[in-house]
């Protein structure tokens, strides 16, 4: 038997997520019975600092096969409790940013068709858009819990094109993918291009919780008010890991110093527990740039803390 193709190694994932079961892909209805999907995007052609995201998804499915399916906070076997299935990667030509959005969204589109939540693992922060785009046609205006170290409400001005990964959270206001009010950006920190950069965060209404109000709060007096905020909406969860502070996440390409801890990461997505999870993005992940797999795992365990959301929330 000859190789498969490079398209078709791709589009197969490798090693699957979690040693969970892989998607029948090449049957009619993949994701058929399914209440979550992991998907991977090997795609970072919109960055604008370091490359090396695109092997996100790769190192990601090495280390999450570390973990177990009970969670020790949630007293729940995730993995028993929901069907998930690793659909392996978003198969698509990298040279053309535009045909990626489009396969991301068409591909989390089949996802959500299918009844289940995508988990899109990037990859850099610019496939959040199509993702939302798709779940958000399902679901209608999202709240968005967006962690990140930058606004990512960048356009245009400085790169002369206006879906890099510094703009996903622009556009998704822009096209009404969030509900009014409904966007909470938690580990803000990163410095402004100019000082109307957040004009449009502000005028949509939304939550900027910098890390500055997360040292004086705490990290679970911030997730309880959010919680509480999102109430029964759907709810999509998009993290960068570069709020985390590159002391806990080395390995991402646009580090900003003073960020959250690894601890406090974890505490905010368990203070969603039993908010409706409709779909949720782990990205830029640079495995070229970490030390010891410390991002790596970091990145699993945020895609299992999501998984268990969507457990409580099925259950």
């Amino acid at each position: 038997m000859s190789q498969r193709s490079a398209a078709e190694y791709i589009r197969g994932g490798q090693t699957p997520f979690f040693r969970l079961p892989v998607a029948e892909l090449g049957s009619a209805a993949p994701y058929a019975g399914a209440n979550a999907v992991l998907i991977g995007v090997p795609y970072d052609g919109a960055v604008t600092y370091q490359p090396g995201a695109r092997l996100g998804p790769y190192h990601l499915r090495r280390t999450s096969a570390l973990l177990q399916a009970f969670h020790p906070i949630h007293r729940c076997d995730v993995f028993r409790m929901i069907q998930v299935l690793d659909g392996g990667n978003v198969a698509f030509p990298p040279f053309d940013a535009a045909v990626v959005r489009q396969h991301v969204q068409a591909e989390v589109a089949a996802i959500v068709e299918a009844r289940a939540a995508p988990f899109v693992v990037g990859g850099d922060h610019s496939v959040a858009l199509p993702a939302m785009r798709a779940v958000a046609a399902a679901h209608g205006p999202l709240a968005v819990l967006h962690v990140d170290a930058h606004l990512d409400m960048s356009g245009p001005e400085v790169w002369g094109e206006p879906f890099h990964h510094g703009a996903p959270l622009r556009h998704a206001l822009l096209e009404g993918l969030v509900a009014p009010g409904q966007l909470y950006q938690v580990g803000l920190r990163a410095s402004w291009g100019h000082p109307e950069e957040g004009a449009l965060a502000v005028a949509h209404g939304a939550r900027g919780y910098p890390m500055p109000v997360v040292e004086a709060r705490g990290i679970e007096d911030v997730a309880r008010e959010i919680r509480a905020s999102i109430g029964d909406r759907p709810l999509y969860v998009t993290f960068d890991v570069d709020a985390v502070d590159p002391a806990f996440a080395p390995g991402t390409g646009t580090p900003v110093p003073g960020g959250l801890t690894s601890r406090e990461a974890l505490q905010l997505l368990r203070g969603m527990a039993g908010a409706r999870l409709v779909g949720m993005d782990v990205v830029e992940v640079c495995p070229a740039l970490d030390q010891a797999d410390l991002t790596c795992h970091l990145g699993a365990w945020l895609l299992y803390e999501g998984l268990a959301l969507r457990a409580l929330g099925a259950g």
